[in-house]
């Protein structure tokens, strides 16, 4: 029997994700706005991240279907692998949350004037 593939990663507070959404209102209708990513095909047996000092720190649009929001985890906003921390905002139609990773490493981001914190769970989703 093969162990189910995972996300590991952590999950925004219910809280938290409620104060952002009111400081970054959904530009597109597909609002996801719940986890950063650290590990895609992880299994139940992967132990899950230790908690981080996070923080909000950019915002990046592909003006047409797709925003996120950067993060800094301790210190760093760059993800193993070479990919951004990053929290999928929105999608248009057509649009998926792995496209992020597209948009930040084409178009970069916006840094915010000032770094919001933010609590973040570790979690295997």
């Amino acid at each position: 029997m093969s162990k189910r593939c995972t996300v590991t990663g952590w999950k925004l507070l219910p809280d938290e994700r409620e104060a952002l959404l009111q400081h970054f209102p959904s530009k597109y209708e597909n609002v996801i706005a719940d986890h950063v990513t650290l590990r895609v095909g992880a299994t139940s047996n992967t132990p899950l991240p230790r908690s981080q000092n996070a923080q909000i720190v950019g915002r990046a649009d592909d003006g047409n279907s797709l925003e996120c929001l950067a993060v800094e985890l301790d210190g760093t906003t760059d993800r193993p692998g070479g990919s951004t921390y990053h929290i999928t905002w929105s999608l248009g139609p057509g649009c998926t949350a792995r496209e992020s990773n597209d948009v930040l490493r084409d178009k970069g981001w916006e840094p915010l004037e000032a770094p919001i914190p933010v609590e973040l769970e570790p979690a295997r989703f």
